[in-house]
């Protein structure tokens, strides 16, 4: 209604224009925005994809011993004054085990096939004994997981039920930032509503193993793992989390990219799990300063912090110190790009990783393995010593360096370097300590402390020096900046 209204009185104004200004002799020019866009209207959103959301509740089975803090003797009262006897100790003196069903938690969803497949957030029901689907009809099922992914916290359940309204998946390619899009959940249990608001950012990197898509729609607990829809009707997403510092909304949430989840679900359906490949390293961002440092240009790529033994990246040749710039082609901006493409990968493929190492790109082949639980890299925990007077060629910057041994260079798998005996002053303030050990300055790798005091010679002393090194496991930049 309130679009029709406004469009008749700008009518009416514009004809009062004309008329006012045929009679001063000038037609007045048209406003630079010709026309004004109203609020959209969900009304008909609702209709249609209203009835393919569901409410899902999940339940947990304990067991109960009896109560812990009443001893025999007031159980023995209570089973003589209130006619029923309640759990308490056997004839042996031990509590009587009694199951018990709780309530465990209330969530959204939305269903994926008219036979009855239902897409919601692995948390969800994440431990349930038992998952209760409610359609809005008010009908209810016993539902059966399919499977869950942990990782992506997506979750596949499947009701005995056919002729159910799908939804219609959109492209998520398509989403604009600034688009209106709507939410359907059960938002703390209050079934079928209804909040809206725009695409804040698309690719938003949180730290999990998704890019997902930032919205300012009202999600709250009991919201995940509903649909989120764009002005198509189409499913684009699945609430998963909120950013808030209260446990409540506070105007950032996340969803899922539906096209990332439909891949998930495809597999679980298929298999009941999901299948992600792995090149078993341990990786961190690349900074602005390091990549100036060693010619890379801009901060982009992977830092490979430790290769796991025996891992495909090993195998393929993949060093410590490494940055990896792409995948298969495919360019790898944030540390966090890699880890989704590998784990697009599917394994036994052969991919090409490239890396840059020593100022120059490699490229590497690399046959993917299978993902499975990282493997904690052994990082050394003790403080560092308490620092020792300096001295030899790299004095002048804190550093102290002696050959590493033949069962130094078998433990650590190294071909050579040094091994730091003292790091004071500007070593020091790098980040270096004792024990560390160089294999690279100024993208040349060294073999030995002749090679150091080489490199070192030659690095301008106006500039950071960049050495590569290696404490325990793990493989990190320092940059050193001499004294002028």
């Amino acid at each position: 209604m309130l679009p029709r209204v406004e469009g008749k009185i700008r009518t009416f104004l514009a004809a009062g224009a004309l008329v006012l200004g045929g009679a001063l002799g000038f037609v007045p020019a048209a406003p630079a925005s010709a026309q004004v866009r109203a609020l959209p209207d969900f009304t008909d959103l609702v209709d249609q994809v209203g009835p393919s959301v569901v409410n899902i509740r999940t339940i947990e089975r304990v067991t109960q011993r009896g109560n812990p803090e009443m001893d025999e003797e007031m159980q023995e009262f209570f089973r003589r004054f209130f006619g029923q006897p309640l759990p308490g100790p056997t004839p042996r003196g031990r509590p009587e085990p009694r199951e018990e069903e709780r309530p465990r938690g209330v969530g959204s969803g939305f269903i994926l096939t008219t036979d009855g497949f239902v897409m919601t957030n692995a948390h969800v029901v994440q431990d349930a004994s038992e998952v209760l689907v409610t359609l809005p009809d008010k009908r209810e099922f016993k539902a059966k997981l399919i499977g869950a992914d942990k990782r992506t916290d997506v979750a596949v359940v499947k009701i005995d039920a056919t002729g159910l309204p799908a939804v219609k998946v959109g492209d998520v390619s398509k989403l604009r930032v600034g688009e209106w899009v709507m939410a359907i959940g059960s938002p703390f249990g209050l079934d079928n509503t209804v909040t809206a608001g725009i695409v804040s950012a698309k690719q938003r990197d949180t730290g999990d193993y998704l890019p997902f898509i930032q919205t300012d729609v009202a999600i709250n607990p009991g919201n995940s793992g509903g649909p989120l829809i764009n002005m198509q009707g189409e499913v684009v997403g699945i609430n998963s989390q909120i950013y808030s510092r209260s446990g409540g909304f506070m105007g950032i949430s996340f969803s899922i990219p539906i096209d990332e989840a439909i891949r998930v679900s495809d597999q679980l359906r298929a298999t009941g799990r999901v299948s992600r490949g792995r090149i078993g390293v341990q990786i961190d961002q690349v900074t602005k300063e390091v990549a100036e440092s060693i010619g890379l240009g801009k901060p982009e790529g992977a830092l490979v912090r430790s290769v796991e033994d025996g891992s495909p990246g090993e195998k393929g040749g993949i060093e410590a110190g490494d940055i990896i710039t792409a995948f298969d082609g495919k360019k790898i901006e944030r540390s966090s790009d890699l880890p989704r493409l590998v784990g697009n990968t599917k394994p036994g493929s052969n991919s090409t990783v490239t890396v840059f190492r020593r100022g120059k790109a490699v490229d590497l082949k690399v046959t993917i393995g299978e993902f499975e639980p990282d493997k904690p890299a052994r990082v050394p925990t003790s403080e560092p010593p308490s620092p020792k007077a300096p001295s030899g060629v790299a004095k002048t910057i804190g550093l102290q360096v002696t050959n590493l041994n033949e069962q130094q260079k078998r433990d650590l798998r190294l071909k050579g370097g040094v091994v730091v005996e003292v790091a004071t002053e500007a070593a020091a303030r790098a980040g270096l300590r004792e024990g560390d050990v160089i294999v690279a300055v100024g993208n040349t790798e060294i073999a030995n402390v002749k090679e150091f005091d080489s490199a070192l010679g030659k690095a301008d002393r106006s500039k950071p020096v960049n050495m590569l090194f290696r404490r325990g496991d793990w493989a990190q930049y320092a940059l050193v900046r001499p004294p002028r």
